[in-house]
């Protein structure tokens, strides 16, 4: 079935977000066994409710390239052993520019749009009630300050500074930027998106060609997830783990990759993403038969595809191996 584009909930907002904000999230076991493909419509009433107009959209993208400049760069392939500390084990790393990055962007953000909040992946790894501001009324800048840390770590220029905004639950900008690469994307609900300038198409994959798919990184997976995702490794598609999540999206935004396969919800890692994906043209869904939650409670793995038709068979496949 073919839904309109909600990050947030499907259907008519008035009869659905009770019910998709009481949904738990669904266990591996227990994905439905179809799903729903979400397209971009021409517009999106829900992003009325905050008035970009308001807001200098040039005035955040500086910020961006300025905490990196100020707080990343200088430390790429600079940094020392102190630097890097483990958060929940050997894979999961932050560095002192993560954390100093994210502090500068909160600062700079929270000033650009006065009533505003910021849920940062730091701010909610020392306090996770932060994790609440994305349910309530304000609107929310989602920051993750270096996606792809390993990647910084290793002296790899694979990582990301993201940034999305949202309101409401409903992602109305983002912009992944790759200082390393000097890649800046930007997306906009219902304005297109655009890398460095230039306007993104997904395009859709030659008809009969092996689809090139970046699913979750096995260091990062459960057993029963590594099982699901296994499904994909099958006749036609090419499964490889993924590096950075905001990269790997800009690739399915570029026409580069076909797909994402993610089997984790971290709103920091997806948000700005899955907006460049839509407004370039792309489809995402989740195994449940809803659109991607920023809030949380999904069931996974989702999907983040070139078209509608990539996106039916990854989740297909997914659903099929439960």
């Amino acid at each position: 079935m073919i839904e309109a584009l909600r990050t947030h909930v499907s259907g008519d907002t008035a009869n659905t977000t009770d019910t998709a904000m009481a949904a738990p999230s669904a266990p591996v076991g227990a994905m439905a066994p179809t799903a729903a493909v979400v397209i971009p419509p021409a517009g999106h009433a829900l992003a009325a409710a905050l008035d970009l107009s308001v807001l200098d959209l040039a005035a955040v993208e500086a910020a961006v390239r300025r905490a990196a400049a100020d707080e990343i760069m200088p430390r790429f392939r600079q940094l020392a052993a102190e630097d890097i500390v483990e958060k929940n084990g050997p894979h999961d790393l932050v560095t002192v520019a993560d954390r100093l990055a994210e502090e500068q962007l909160t600062a700079a953000l929270s000033a650009l749009l006065p009533g505003s909040r910021v849920v940062g992946e730091e701010a909610v790894h020392a306090d996770p009630t932060v994790l609440g501001a994305l349910s309530g009324d304000d609107p929310v800048w989602i920051v993750d300050p270096v996606d792809g840390t390993r990647q910084f770590v290793h002296g790899d220029p694979g990582f990301a500074t993201l940034v999305a905004l949202a309101h409401r639950g409903e992602v109305l900008a983002s912009w992944t930027y790759a200082p390393a690469l000097d890649l800046m994307a930007v997306a906009r609900r219902g304005a297109g998106a655009e890398l460095n300038g230039v306007p993104l198409h997904t395009g859709t994959p030659a008809p009969g060609a092996v689809l090139d798919v970046a699913i979750s990184h096995f260091d990062f997976t459960t057993d029963d997830q590594k099982r699901v995702l296994a499904a994909l490794d099958t006749d036609g598609i090419a499964p490889r783990p993924c590096g950075s999540a905001g990269l790997e999206y800009l690739y399915v935004a570029r026409g580069e990759i076909d797909a994402t396969a993610f089997s984790w919800e971290n709103s920091w890692d997806h948000a700005a993403g899955l907006l460049l994906v839509h407004e370039a043209g792309g489809a995402s869904g989740t195994v449940a038969g809803r659109p991607f939650r920023i809030e949380g409670g999904n069931a996974l793995p989702f999907t983040a595809a070139r078209d509608a038709e990539t996106a039916r068979r990854i989740l297909g496949l997914l659903a099929a191996a439960n």
